[in-house]
């Protein structure tokens, strides 16, 4: 593993906990919903899923298409199942079962 690797992947975890970690310990539930660091926090969620979803995936990006249809079909299986039933957990399913089934029938 190189160094660089090891790094960002450090990187990314202490941003994943910072952003679970600091709605809990700013005590989060008596903050306004309007106010400055409420909205802060409201964002946390989906920037923490970009944060993990950026970190994974730049290490699959190529232009070899064969390498990259994984990817693809995962992230299209996400999205669509995210959009069709608004279900973190069914995307996340459908998004693996997808990318399992591709690196399977594709190699």
């Amino acid at each position: 593993m190189s160094w660089e690797l090891l790094t960002v992947a450090l990187i990314a975890g202490a941003a994943n906990w910072a952003f679970r970690a600091l709605p809990i310990l700013l005590h989060a539930d008596r903050l306004a919903a309007g106010g400055r660091l409420g909205r802060f926090l409201a964002a946390t969620g989906p920037a923490a899923i970009a944060t993990l979803f950026v970190a994974s995936i730049l290490p699959s990006l190529t232009p070899d298409l064969p390498r990259l249809l994984p990817v693809v079909t995962g992230t299209l299986a996400v999205l669509g199942v995210w959009f069709a039933r608004r279900s973190v957990v069914l995307a996340t399913l459908a998004g693996a079962a997808a990318h399992g089934l591709t690196v399977w029938l594709f190699g």
